[in-house]
């Protein structure tokens, strides 16, 4: 799979045919949902040109498609802190290897290529499967700020989860024992879930159920 840089031009057909139809992948983010492709393009424009956050688009080998994406964000590196945010998972992405795969991806560049040594995901408090995912993902959840945001017109409780630098050469041993061929069957089933991995590494695969 391929983490690009958003491109409104190159992306943006692939992400509206990805989500049209879908409007619940938005109900989480500060944006969407759009009601025309040429909606959508625009925000992917001012995304794309933004200087608030980096964002990349997720390509999975098997969709062949930006089938998502996710950005680099509240950048301090003077303090080593990044942030992770604004992910966008259409149908395509959703429940595949490929979307722990982009994540694995983003955590290595930001750990490994640009050095930081605190990364951040932040949601809000009520989304349960964000909050899941961070946890399933190795990030450690550090509190709720009550009140924290306006969002939507709506008040935003934000959980704060946080990996740190020298958590993550573990976190990337359980990332690539997951990931590694040998871990699905010929259905593309687990064997091992990631949680199992990291607190088991050397338990011999058995399949889920």
């Amino acid at each position: 799979m391929t983490l690009a840089p958003l491109s409104a031009a190159q992306h943006g057909r692939d992400l509206w045919l990805a989500v049209r139809g879908h409007d619940e992948v938005w109900a989480w983010l500060f944006d969407g949902p759009y009601a025309r492709e040429g909606q959508l393009v625009e925000a992917l424009a001012a995304k794309e040109t933004g200087s608030n956050a980096l964002f990349y688009a997720i390509l999975p080998a098997a969709a062949k498609m930006a089938a998502g994406y996710a950005s680099l964000m509240r950048m301090d590196p003077a303090n080593g802190v990044i942030e992770v945010g604004n992910i966008l998972y259409s149908p395509l992405l959703q429940r595949t290897p490929a979307a722990t795969e982009a994540m694995y991806l983003m955590a290595r560049y930001i750990f490994e290529e640009l050095g930081y040594r605190r990364y951040e995901w932040k949601c809000n408090a009520l989304n349960l499967p964000s909050r899941r995912a961070a946890e399933r993902l190795g990030f450690t959840f550090e509190g709720v700020f009550r009140q924290h945001m306006v969002i939507k017109g709506q008040n935003r409780d934000t959980a704060w989860y946080a990996m740190l630098d020298h958590e993550w050469p573990a976190r990337r041993q359980a990332f690539e024992a997951w990931l590694a061929e040998e871990n699905f069957d010929q259905e593309g089933r687990q064997k091992r879930t990631l949680a199992k991995i990291a607190t088991h590494p050397n338990e011999a695969a058995t399949p889920e159920t």
